[in-house]
Order: C-alpha cells, then structure tokens, then sequence
C-alpha cells in the first residue's frame, strides 16, 4: 500500500502533539514494518522545517528531516502538478491541492491527514490516521 501522510500527521508525531500523537506515531510505524510505503510532499519538508524553528535548533531540524527521509520517500511535483493544483479551485487551501497532486504522482492509494474536510474534493481518497490502521488490519 502506497501512502502520503500530510504535514500534520507528521508534525503530530515530532511536537507530540496530544491527543493525536499515539495514532500518528502507529500509522507511521506501518512504514518501518514494510506494511506502507510512506511518502513526504516535498514541501511539506520546508514546511516542518520553518514550523519547527520555535522548538528545536537548526541542527536538531536538519537530523529530525534527515531521520525521517529515512522513513518517508519524497512525493515531489513536476510543472503540469502544480499548474494543476493551482487551478483546482475545489481546494480552498492551495497546499492541500498540491498534496492532492502529489499523492496522484506517486500513486497513492490515501492520503493519510487529520483535516478531512479539506480533501473532500481531492483525487486521491484522505483517511485519518485511526482508519488507515483499521483498512491494514483488515487485510
């Protein structure tokens, strides 16, 4: 199973974010027993990388993203993507659209994200992180 985890998901699981962290933290070890395949949208790195700053130096930043590349493969977007994402004005978060696109590059079977509203429109289905483990344990 191919999946792209939003920014939030991730985030949950470095700020240790209550109460989403133990759900967060699960779905992402699906990756590291080879049930999942996790990707990262390429954007979503700079993004943890600037919303971390209050929380941790630039050095702990760095091996934190660098730890977690380890985990994650990088889902990136070409021109046509982003073009797509802009016009999709179904999304009224630009950077949802360009997850949505991003999901769609690698295949994805979900989006794995706590902000399901805002990919009612998208392509690719969303899940929350407590479903995602349900579909696996299903299989």
């Amino acid at each position: 199973m191919l999946v792209l985890f939003d920014t939030n998901i991730v985030l949950d699981v470095l700020e240790k974010r209550s109460p989403f962290y133990d759900a967060s933290k699960s779905a992402l070890e699906k990756c590291v027993s080879g049930e999942v395949t996790g990707y990262i949208a390429l954007h979503s790195v700079s993004n943890i990388f600037y919303i971390l700053r209050k929380c941790y130096t630039e050095a702990d930043r760095r091996k934190l993203l660098l730890d977690l590349l380890d985990l994650l493969q990088i889902a990136g977007a070409d021109h046509e993507s982003v073009r797509n994402a802009l016009q999709r004005e179904d999304f009224s978060d630009f950077e949802d659209g360009l997850q949505d696109e991003c999901a769609k590059q690698v295949h994805a079977d979900y989006i794995v994200t706590r902000n399901m509203k805002d990919f009612s429109v998208s392509d690719i289905p969303a899940v929350m992180p407590e479903d995602l483990l349900k579909i696996l344990a299903n299989e």
